[in-house]
């Protein structure tokens, strides 16, 4: 399997998971909803909008690997999704929430380790 299509298939694991985390911790606070309710939770709310750039990532990807990229392309997609996915305690909005998911998660924590790898 090419390096970007397996790249795709680890981060949309890792995305399944933090959507997970979130999930949970919302329905503490809230209780159980279906999936339905979640999903239009996840598509409203301003708390869950950390998670659309990596949502706009895997799309981003999924566009890569319509086109016919040269090398340099690859090398190029691959050291901007490594970049995108360095927790930061004090980056963006995104590095902020995914340094705390790292830490709260051994699932996330694993799941990221194999993306870094798979990079």
């Amino acid at each position: 399997m090419d390096q970007l299509n397996t790249v795709r298939v680890h981060l949309l694991e890792l995305h399944r998971l933090l959507l997970a985390v979130e999930r949970e911790d919302y329905e503490r606070v809230h209780g159980r909803v279906t999936g339905a309710t979640f999903l239009n939770v996840l598509t409203s709310d301003p708390a869950f909008a950390w998670l659309r750039p990596l949502t706009s990532l895997i799309l981003t990807l999924d566009e890569m690997l319509e086109a016919e990229l040269t090398e340099a392309d690859r090398v190029d997609g691959i050291t901007r999704i490594r970049a995108f996915l360095a927790p930061d305690e004090n980056g963006n909005e995104f590095q902020r929430r995914y340094a705390d998911a790292l830490q709260q998660s051994p699932h996330v924590l694993l799941a990221h380790g194999v993306v870094m790898k798979a990079l």
